[in-house]
């Protein structure tokens, strides 16, 4: 595929279907072009001599496009792209739907859609979509009831309906748009692709989504990451589906929906996530024209208590923090304010503030070297006329490098000047909590301009050792391996316990006397993945006592699932974890963004706590080290209450050693190290121990 650049801004567009007939798909199209465009419309219907006064041409290949707009019957779409990639047309829009939405013959149907697209190396649109409009050009290449208006925001969408709401809501309240797409089934063209368009778009301030799902997370992630130190991206996802069946047999795969890979994915990808439709335009409204502000402190400046007070709450539900003023604004403040003003964040200028004593109270704040933003606050009085503030607010706006957004807290006395505030690019609510958190989002966009992305973690590893282990799979009956794979950790340099799985009560009571100390053991089995539940796990086993330990554990074993496969039982060098702190390392395989790392507070309180983050694999040693610093029981292993703090660096090596053996082989679908023990760091060395494991295997992946 070539640049999209044409895609958007053609100097002719062919209707491929077009007709004069009401209520067609192909009159709507034609009719939207006509009706708006600057280039050429080019009707293409054999049946017709002209349509809507407009002439007629019989093929595609006549009508010279540099765009074609597909909206004939699915039947036929697949040879009028041929016809398209035939006449040398590169970009196509199928609005045609019936394809993969549909079942299978759709779905053959759109694989040989894809085939056709790539044999003529088209950009390809759809199928199943609204279509596509650039402003500049006015261009309206879909079926919907209106253009959009022009402005920064390029916006894709995977739903058409949603474009069309959208636009219907946008013109209302006048926000407009440099490129509307509407995604449909994503057959070629994807929402990495215009990511990567927009990125390099110099008219594009802002690029929203909405999206169902990514097609491939680790490419869009890549793509994000660099498009989102230039342009800012906000998204709104929908849809939360369980993972996959296989989720179910692993700590991380209950914990892991898509919606958590989704959001650890868009996280590292620099995108902001919106979770409604307001906060996706509150989002883009200020990040298009306002500047970023240098640090998180906000000033406040209101003539109301009341609202002063909800608007300090949702700084710090933002995460933001309240401006201290430095004396010499206090100072100021103090002179030029009535002795009834709080000259203190928030500056409440008292009910009966004028326009001038707003005005005066905001300059002095806004010049506070520790201010990053400010709010104005504002509820209607008999001595505050809202058109003059609103002058006064963009008067001190000009004047400064940080952003301002406005609360005018009233109904229709606020309308104009409302619009008056967000024609200059000073975006205006009714409630303080949304202005706050659009403040919020400027900070969050400094923070991702910021960031410097490392490279994956690596390390020296036996990988076809671990693929010898990951092969046994074949000759077992089922594709989930448990403490049977502790060779597979140990191949990754993942630290494990000494120890060995045995059949026999007389090689147990071996094995034990080659370990120092007493033992732990644990029945093996597949079938059984809580042994702890049913007396499968033995701690403190005396030498004496292994061979009985053994017997037992395997009667228990027997009578808890007389049909399970039974291995045999793991003898094991203990671990200490009275000064230890017991963590889960896990990994679930998301259908569209890969490999899903987990970290969390681990052994028998995983799901009852689910103290976890996430991130997509593979990853690098900030965001290893991030993870062991998000979650809730963070100083747990830092050291709390006097206990000694674990060797964090251990447990991060272990994230990372992990993300590489999941990257490396995809055949992996889940795997749980539960309980990863983190010991003090008392010796230098490595100081974290993999006491159990269990995984999920696709063989014919191990094929790939």
């Amino acid at each position: 595929m070539g640049t999209l650049n044409e895609l958007f801004d053609p100097d002719r567009v062919a209707v491929v279907g077009a007709t004069a007939r009401e209520g067609a798909v192909g009159r709507a199209v034609t009719s939207n072009l006509l009706d708006d465009f600057d280039g050429d419309t080019v009707p293409v219907n054999p049946n017709y001599d002209e349509v809507l006064g407009t002439a007629c041409v019989d093929e595609v290949a006549d009508a010279d496009a540099d765009v074609a707009v597909i909206v004939v019957p699915p039947t036929i779409v697949l040879d009028a792209i041929e016809a398209c990639g035939e006449a040398g047309v590169r970009n196509v829009v199928v609005i045609t739907a019936g394809f993969g939405e549909t079942g299978e013959d759709g779905a053959a149907r759109e694989r040989r859609l894809a085939e056709i697209a790539d044999e003529y190396d088209l950009n390809l649109v759809g199928p199943n979509s609204l279509g596509i409009m650039s402003t500049p050009s006015g261009m309206n290449a879909t079926f919907g009831p209106e253009n959009a208006l022009p402005g920064g925001l390029s916006f894709m969408s995977q739903s058409g309906a949603f474009v069309t709401a959208v636009l219907d809501w946008a013109n209302d309240n006048g926000i407009g748009f440099k490129d509307v797409v509407s995604l449909g089934n994503k057959a070629v063209l994807d929402e990495t692709d215009f990511v990567d368009h927009w990125g390099g778009d110099e008219e594009t301030d802002v690029i929203i989504g909405y999206l169902e799902g990514i097609e491939d997370g680790r490419e869009f992630i890549e793509t994000a990451r660099e498009t989102t130190q230039d342009t800012p991206i906000v998204a709104v996802k929908s849809g939360r589906t369980s993972a996959g069946a296989q989720a179910a047999s692993s700590h991380t795969g209950t914990l892991a929906g898509s919606d958590k890979a989704y959001e650890a994915g868009l996280d590292q990808a620099g995108v902001i996530r919106a979770e409604s439709v307001d906060e996706l335009f509150d989002s883009a409204g200020i990040l298009g024209s306002q500047p970023l502000p240098d640090t998180d402190s906000v000033a406040i400046v209101t003539n109301a208590g009341g609202p002063g007070v909800m608007a300090t709450d949702a700084v710090g539900d933002a995460d933001l923090d309240m401006a201290s003023f430095t004396r010499e604004t206090s100072d100021a403040l103090a002179e030029s304010m009535p002795d009834e003003a709080n000259i203190h964040n928030p500056v409440d200028v008292i009910g009966d503030a004028d326009v001038e004593r707003f005005r005066e109270a905001l300059e002095i704040t806004v010049a506070d070297d520790n201010v990053g933003a400010a709010l104005v606050l504002a509820a209607p009085t008999a001595t505050i006329d809202f058109d003059e503030l609103a002058d006064a607010i963009t008067d001190v706006s000009d004047e400064m490098d940080a952003p301002v957004a406005a609360c005018l807290m009233g109904g229709d006395r606020t309308r104009e000047p409302k619009q008056q505030l967000q024609a200059k690019g000073i975006p205006c609510y009714f409630d303080p909590a949304r202005g706050i958190e659009s403040l919020a989002t400027l900070a969050r966009y400094r923070d991702i301009k910021e960031r410097e992305y490392a490279e994956p973690m690596s390390f020296d590893v036996d990988r076809e050792r671990a693929r010898e282990i990951l092969e046994t799979v074949r000759d077992r009956d089922d594709n989930r391996l448990g403490v049977e794979a502790m060779e597979l950790l140990d191949a990754y340099g993942i630290p494990t316990p000494d120890g060995e799985i045995v059949d026999t009560p007389e090689r147990a009571a071996e094995v034990a006397a080659d370990i120092d100390g007493d033992v732990v053991m644990k029945i093996v089995s597949p079938d059984i993945l809580h042994k702890s539940d049913i007396g499968g796990v033995a701690v403190g086993v005396a030498d004496g006592e292994v061979a009985d330990t053994y017997e037992d554990l395997i009667t228990r074993a027997r009578n808890y699932q007389p049909d399970a496969t039974v291995l045999g039982v793991q003898v094991q060098e203990m671990v200490d974890l009275e000064d230890g702190v017991e963590t889960i390392v896990g990994m679930n395989r998301d259908p569209q963004f890969g490999p899903l790392l987990m970290f969390g507070l681990g052994g028998i309180f995983v799901e009852v706590m689910e103290d976890t983050t996430f991130r997509v694999a593979p990853v690098s040693e900030p965001e290893a080290r991030e993870m062991t610093e998000e979650i809730q029981s963070a100083p747990l292993l830092r050291g709390a209450r006097g206990r000694d703090p674990v060797d964090v660096d251990a447990v991060i090596e272990t994230i990372g050693r992990l993300s590489q053996l999941v990257t490396d082989f995809p055949a992996i679908l889940e795997l749980d190290i539960n309980p990863l023990v983190a010991l003090p760091d008392a010796d230098g060395g490595t100081n974290a121990a993999a006491v159990d494991v269990r995984l999920t295997v696709d063989p014919e992946e191990l094929d790939q």
